[in-house]
């Protein structure tokens, strides 16, 4: 079966809570250019400094906005699922990131070709709103998980991203090595080992062959951070 499929999603039924917000008649216009993407674990979506060519709507799978340093260091700024999109520059007026986005949880999205993406915002008025606001809880969400990374504790940091991530897949098992979790969290992968350690020997998690499963939600809600529960109130709060 092709990774990708010329269909376009029936107006309020795409997964993707954008999508499914804009009114019926300017959803109609959107839908003929959306394309049916089947994403891959760690498939590059976006390159630093290279063109956005497409725009990423998740439904099932979850993209990681990450920032490398010159030594080829990588840490999480960004986490995207079925509540976003991936690409907003294009929206912003600039084609190029200077940041790379990953599948970091393999799923489905809708692509959107970035030229389609401009052309429907210069003619669609309440979908140049919608993703102005989206825009707003971005760099919101940005500016908290920077503050997080700087001050909190990594118990409390994997709490938070566990429940982020379980939130936006809607399932309570996926993909995840140790050392990929370091690199999103900037610290090294031993030290993910020892704080996984701790999660599954407190009953919250398992972690076995690369795959995570969430055993006990509100365990990982007591151990969490503020910022988790600053994060998810956020859409909510631009999105009533």
């Amino acid at each position: 079966m092709s990774p990708e499929t010329k269909r376009g999603p029936t107006p309020g039924r795409t997964g993707n809570r954008l999508l499914d917000r804009l009114p019926e008649e300017e959803y109609a216009h959107l839908a003929p250019s959306l394309v049916a993407a089947s994403l891959e674990l760690k498939q590059l979506l976006i390159q630093i400094d290279g063109p956005v060519r497409d725009v990423y709507f998740p439904t099932t799978a979850l993209i990681s906005t990450l920032v490398v340093m010159e030594d080829g260091s990588e840490v999480e700024t960004t986490l995207t699922g079925a509540e976003g999109l991936v690409g907003l520059t294009v929206a912003l007026g600039v084609d190029f990131s200077l940041s790379k986005a990953i599948c970091q949880i393999p799923g489905a999205a809708w692509r959107l070709p970035a030229r389609a993406f401009r052309e429907a915002l210069e003619r669609s008025r309440p979908l140049d709103a919608l993703v102005r606001r989206y825009a707003a809880v971005l760099l919101w969400q940005t500016a908290q998980v920077v503050a997080c990374n700087a001050l909190h504790p990594v118990p409390e940091r994997l709490c938070r991203w566990l429940l982020m991530s379980h939130d936006r897949v809607g399932r309570d098992e996926f993909p995840m090595t140790h050392e990929f979790m370091g690199e999103l969290l900037g610290v090294r992968r031993q030290t993910v080992t020892v704080v996984a350690g701790t999660l599954q020997g407190a009953g919250l998690i398992t972690h076995r062959r690369g795959i995570i499963r969430v055993v006990d939600r509100s365990g990982l809600e007591d151990g969490a951070c503020e910022c988790y529960r600053f994060i998810r109130s956020l859409y909510d709060r631009v999105f009533p």
